[in-house]
């Protein structure tokens, strides 16, 4: 079966998603203390999440980047929150509203990757969080802030060791996210 050009793929429950973020070591250590994002997390810039796995080992290249990317958090956050957030989202094709307001959150669609960070032919969902969406995402949305780090490192270790059945073993299992008609609509 042939996956969809664009298509959500998560780890979700009846009431949370899990989405991906990395940061450096202090922000990271906030928020685990804090179980939400505190200073030093910056509520004035946008936030990306991402619910696929791959494409933020791809982006923070298996938390080894010495650019604030070496702490992997697994952030549990409402489907309702998830849901509001696309809702109010802008795109490339579309930087507005229906109202002519300018979108709290963005939504962009890039080249998914394989476990060895290969680009395949379907897109995955990265969702900027900006404006009056980071208080919501911070003190709302939020309900289980998780370090993945260790994990991550373990899997890319078994990788770099031949062991590509170990490390997909590890991979967490992502399913197709049932999104309302209305949102897959406005996100395309």
């Amino acid at each position: 079966m042939t996956t969809p050009l664009r298509q959500v793929r998560a780890v979700y429950d009846e009431a949370t998603i899990r989405v991906y973020q990395a940061y450096s070591h202090a922000i990271a250590d906030a928020a685990l203390r804090a179980g939400r994002f505190a200073p030093p997390f910056s509520r004035t810039r946008m936030t990306w999440i991402k619910p696929s796995f791959l494409w933020m080992m791809y982006r923070a290249g298996w938390a080894s980047k010495d650019d604030g990317q070496q702490r992997i958090l697994a952030i549990d956050i409402t489907r309702d929150g998830f849901e509001w957030a696309l809702r109010n989202a802008s795109t490339s094709q579309d930087p507005v509203l229906p109202d002519g307001s300018k979108p709290p959150v963005r939504v962009q669609w890039d080249p998914e990757r394989d476990i060895h960070l290969h680009k395949l032919d379907h897109r995955s969902i990265q969702i900027g969080i900006g404006g009056a969406a980071v208080p919501r995402y911070v003190d709302s949305w939020t309900q289980r802030i998780t370090d993945i780090t260790e994990r991550v490192h373990e899997i890319k270790h078994r990788l770099d060791h031949a062991d590509a059945a170990g490390a997909e073993a590890r991979l967490p299992v992502e399913r197709v996210y049932p999104l309302p008609a209305d949102i897959a609509a406005r996100i395309g």
